[in-house]
């Protein structure tokens, strides 16, 4: 590297813990202390040119990465951790530096092609009724109406959210956002049913719209985001003239409403519940029905809903690649992400560029 840049310690220490690495493991990789690391990611000693590249190697990142200026990271409060004080704080800085990462590559693409405007509105809420106008904001912005929402994942996406997984790392945790200037969502790796999946989407929109700047993972603001979910999944208008009264909870009824609204029995029954349309013990009731059903992990008909899989950011990768070869790749080389750390970070593979042995031509830009 030119002398007049600068090995950035924190750099290194992002992408070491971007991999889950303690600095024992980096330094089992290359041949190196404890102590040593611990000085180059303090800034009080610099690597050689040979450590650098044995660095980026174990990483999983380009030697440029350690050159690069530092830029805002993400920060503790713009991540929606659910039970965040029993998350272990590796996991949590984990996903805090995968996050920065992401963020960073996300950015570069957003300078590239014209991602869908950011929409997600900004609605202060605390108590039941509050939430629940929260929820009719967000479907009025979005144009949703009243009645089932097809795609919860198109709904995000359309409304300028990046969803992604991290590998390794989201199936310790439940799904998370992000508050970036373009949203992140980070989906568990592990693919739940998809009524898990729709509702863990929208219990993000509740955090993006009702918790911007605010410190979450505590059971308030975990309580509210459920309760956004359920409004905005199920409208209480729609809600109160579907569901079927009875004395017994009708299952059948409540199984058809499930297909027809892609969410669970169980959530349905905490709707009901919610809203006065059924007692406590009612509620009680069909709760250790779906527990001594075997419903509680995997219910009556999941297998009748189909997935929903992330498109925006794979699709985005796609028509710049189209247009110009090789520019997903360049984006990543820049941001210092060599195929390893962007997989992690991203759950995709970057692009192969097909290579013309007759062309020894080195182009000066890919755009």
């Amino acid at each position: 590297m030119p002398d007049h840049l600068t090995f950035e310690g924190e750099r290194l220490r992002l992408a070491r813990v971007a991999q889950g690495l303690t600095l024992d493991d980096l330094g089992a990789r290359v041949g190196a202390t404890r102590q040593y690391l611990n000085q180059l990611e303090q800034g009080t000693k610099l690597p050689t040119g040979q450590m650098t590249d044995a660095l980026a190697a174990a990483i999983g990142v380009t030697t440029q990465f350690f050159y690069m200026a530092l830029k805002g990271s993400v920060r503790p409060e713009q991540c929606h951790f659910r039970k965040q004080r029993t998350t272990p704080m590796s996991v949590v800085s984990q996903v805090i530096a995968r996050g920065t990462l992401l963020d960073n590559f996300v950015a570069s693409l957003d300078r590239e092609l014209d991602l869908p405007q950011v929409s997600f509105p900004d609605v202060q809420a605390h108590t039941a009724s509050e939430i629940e106008e929260a929820a009719d904001a967000a479907r009025s912005v979005w144009k949703l109406g009243s009645g089932p929402i097809s795609s919860m994942m198109r709904v995000v996406e359309n409304a300028g959210a990046v969803v992604s997984f991290f590998n390794g790392v989201s199936e310790r945790v439940d799904a998370l956002s992000i508050d970036r200037p373009r949203p992140l969502i980070i989906r568990s790796e592990a693919k739940p049913a998809a009524v898990r999946l729709r509702f863990d989407l929208a219990h993000e929109c509740g955090h993006l719209v009702m918790h911007r700047g605010i410190e979450t993972g505590d059971k308030v603001t975990e309580g509210q985001a459920n309760r956004f979910a359920s409004a905005f999944l199920l409208p209480r208008s729609s809600f109160i003239h579907e569901f079927s009264r009875a004395r017994n909870l009708n299952w059948q009824a409540i199984y058809d409403m499930k297909l027809r609204w892609k969410v669970s029995a169980a959530a349905i029954i905490r709707r009901a519940y919610d809203l006065n349309i059924i007692s406590a013990d009612q509620y009680r009731t069909g709760y250790i029905h779906l527990s001594k059903t075997g419903q509680k992990r995997s219910e009556r008909y999941d297998d009748k809903i189909p997935a929903e899989e992330p498109e925006l950011l794979q699709t985005a990768m796609m028509e710049l690649e189209k247009a110009f070869p090789g520019a997903v790749r360049r984006l990543a080389y820049e941001a210092g992400l060599n195929d390893m750390m962007f997989a992690s970070v991203s759950g995709l593979q970057l692009p192969l560029v097909a290579h013309d042995e007759s062309d020894n031509v080195i182009p000066f830009a890919m755009r």
